[in-house]
């Protein structure tokens, strides 16, 4: 073979870590991890957001405080229509209920006020109780729900995808909802899809028990005036007229707030009204008549 027939010479390739190792016996060496994908690597993952910095962590806590407010303010409301309407109905029904069996003044007025002053503390109490033993539950359910995903998180994986399912998330998506819920707040979709209860919109019973008080006050005092200002002879009819303007006005304020119809809520609370008066009126006359 002449020289002009044999084929060029390549220059040594030098041989890399991985190959050297393998070329003389040596163990193979470990695959290296594929780069990430839309991730930079090195210094400049010392400046991506944080947690505390992500705009969905951000929305979620805006969301969230949303929520909490506008669930005490539906709880205030909620106390203060029914302390409103407790108080113009039960403070007429026992100041109508003693004119009827006396027409002294004083009878009347320190019946009107123990009835104002007993009453809106006893709604303010109750309220106070009742919201505070409802607080309480939600706060004992978020604790026992914490520690059952700690416990048992494959369980109560599987609560969730019946709750959602029952709810009408189809099945071939039902799986991917539920993954992704968890994967957000697992602790939130638990408590909020399964029992209806979410972290952070306790209510206050503070505020519900103060709603209750002012309403009761404000509500009672209506016809309070009216029959300490009447002579005795309109004390029935001018009590009427006011506890009917007063449950007319509320009708129309809770059906708002409800956005309910307007008029079957105050036809509702008005009859009611008028009839808790009838009766505790007929009752204080007929005690007068036989006492006297």
């Amino acid at each position: 073979m002449s020289l002009l027939d044999m084929p060029p010479r390549r220059p040594p390739v030098a041989d890399s870590p991985d190959t050297s190792a393998a070329s003389h016996g040596g163990a193979p060496p470990a695959e290296r991890p594929a780069p990430s994908v839309g991730r930079p690597s090195g210094p400049a993952d010392a400046h991506a957001p944080s947690a505390d910095r992500d705009p969905r962590t951000s929305v979620s806590r805006d969301h969230a405080e949303d929520r909490t407010t506008r669930s005490d303010r539906i709880n205030q409301l909620r106390a203060g229509v029914l302390g409103a309407n407790d108080g113009i109905v039960s403070v007429a029904g026992l100041a109508v209920g003693v004119a009827g069996a006396t027409t002294d003044i004083r009878w009347l007025l320190i019946a009107g006020l123990a009835s104002l002053v007993a009453g809106a503390l006893s709604m303010a109490m109750g309220e106070y109780v009742s919201v505070s033993t409802q607080r309480d539950t939600d706060r004992a359910l978020i604790a026992r729900t914490r520690a059952d995903l700690a416990a048992d998180p494959a369980g109560e994986h599987r609560h969730l995808l019946a709750a959602l399912t029952e709810s009408g998330i189809p099945d071939d998506v039902v799986g991917e909802v539920a993954d992704s819920m968890e994967r957000h707040d697992a602790l939130t979709a638990h408590t909020r899809f399964r029992h209806g209860v979410e972290q952070g919109t306790v209510v206050s019973p503070l505020s519900a028990a103060l709603a209750s008080l002012l309403s009761f006050t404000l509500g009672g005092i209506i016809p309070l005036l009216a029959i300490l200002a009447s002579p005795p002879v309109l004390r029935l009819p001018a009590t009427l007229v006011a506890v009917v303007v007063a449950l007319a006005l509320l009708g129309v304020v809770s059906a708002r707030l409800g956005q309910a119809d307007a008029r079957t809520a105050t036809v509702r609370t008005i009859i009611g009204g008028v009839l808790a008066l009838l009766v505790t009126y007929g009752i204080g006359a007929a005690l007068g008549v036989a006492i006297g």
